[in-house]
């Protein structure tokens, strides 16, 4: 396969020698493309989960990233972890990374 585009672009550039530029002109422009449909939704997305991560209160119902419901009991300021109640009594630590979305968003996402 590389072997073969190898000998297109020789062959190409041989015969007037333009080949190599609309191939760098096709691949400037497919990085363009996946950039637009790849890269930037997910860093928008990255930057949206970072917002509520945040945004986190006590008294917030949250969906953990291992699909844990909880409510926020406390924010521990300087360390990098949440205190989440799960259920009555029952108080589980879990990093603030692992947070992935308020409980209310998550659920109305799977009725969709």
């Amino acid at each position: 396969m590389i072997l073969t585009t190898i000998q297109l672009l020789q062959a190409q550039s041989g015969n007037g020698g333009g080949g190599g530029m609309s191939l760098l002109i096709m691949l400037v422009l497919m990085f363009v493309i996946m950039y637009f449909f790849m890269i930037r939704p997910q860093q928008k997305q990255q930057k949206k989960i970072q917002t509520f991560r945040n945004s986190l209160e006590p008294g917030m119902r949250v969906l953990t990233s291992g699909g844990i419901y909880g409510t926020i009991k406390d924010i521990n300021q300087g360390e990098t972890y949440v205190t989440i109640e799960i259920a009555k009594g029952v108080n589980v630590q879990v990093d603030r990374n692992n947070i992935f979305a308020d409980s209310a968003q998550a659920t109305e996402g799977q009725r969709k």
